[in-house]
């Protein structure tokens, strides 16, 4: 690999489609040399990383869950000692398992708070002990307007969304002399696989933009998180959401 910046080294965590392919895109066109994880979508991950090199700039895929932890901290030990240091980290990887809190299985709840909160923690730890020895890093993650307001059917996916912004919150005044920003972008009803088959007409209804939101309007936020221009922003979320809060 040829030589880049400190500045220029990010990892997507579920870059394999929809708002992390995005996101990758994105950070692709600012320069940024692009590590693509997936876990199971080996295709997509190659989809994104072409996309990645349409745009000018290099990338790897690597595959892990995020979900395992001594899986994980492998798989960051090796990619930070394969390229030095790891100057941006992007939490997006993230499932959903919806249903009525009374109903909902042990195996549900679960499921999604082991990917999507404790998946923070297995990516961020590896990588926030390598961000403090450089002292330097941008980390943004990806939660939701359900961490914010709740959402019906959602207690697992809204308690881990709201997790994540409480410990990036939590995390951004422990590192912040360090050098180390630690942001979250909430995103509201976007247009991916993980709402293709909700009633996408009755949706609109409730968003005062009266429309559903694109991957790459969050992306953009995300890259802007990344830039020297948010050079004095931590600790915050950014909501994109059509104005639902």
């Amino acid at each position: 690999m040829s030589e880049v910046s400190i500045n220029k080294i990010a990892l997507v965590t579920g870059g394999s489609r929809g708002i992390g392919r995005a996101i990758s895109i994105e950070l692709a066109k600012s320069g940024f040399y692009i590590i693509i994880n997936y876990k199971s979508d080996k295709d997509g991950a190659l989809q994104t990383l072409k996309n990645v090199t349409e745009s000018g700039a290099n990338g790897e895929i690597i595959q892990f869950d995020i979900s395992n932890r001594l899986e994980t901290k492998q798989a960051i030990h090796d990619m930070i000692a394969k390229h030095s240091v790891l100057s941006v980290l992007i939490n997006n990887a993230g499932i959903a398992s919806d249903g009525l809190f009374v109903m909902m299985s042990p195996e549900k709840w679960d499921s999604v708070i082991n990917t999507n909160l404790n998946g923070f923690y297995n990516v961020t730890k590896p990588v926030i002990e390598n961000m403090v020895r450089q002292k330097n890093g941008v980390i943004v993650s990806i939660s939701s307007i359900s961490g914010l307001i709740g959402n019906r059917g959602q207690a697992n996916y809204s308690a881990a969304k709201a997790g994540l912004i409480a410990a990036s919150r939590a995390l951004s005044l422990e590192v912040a002399r360090l050098g180390i920003r630690v942001n979250v972008v909430a995103p509201g009803l976007i247009e991916t696989d993980m709402i293709k088959e909700a009633p996408v007409t009755e949706i609109k209804k409730i968003i005062p933009m009266a429309r559903l939101g694109q991957p790459e309007e969050v992306a953009k936020v995300v890259r802007f998180l990344c830039s020297d221009d948010a050079s004095y922003i931590t600790g915050q979320t950014i909501c994109v959401n059509g104005g639902m809060s």
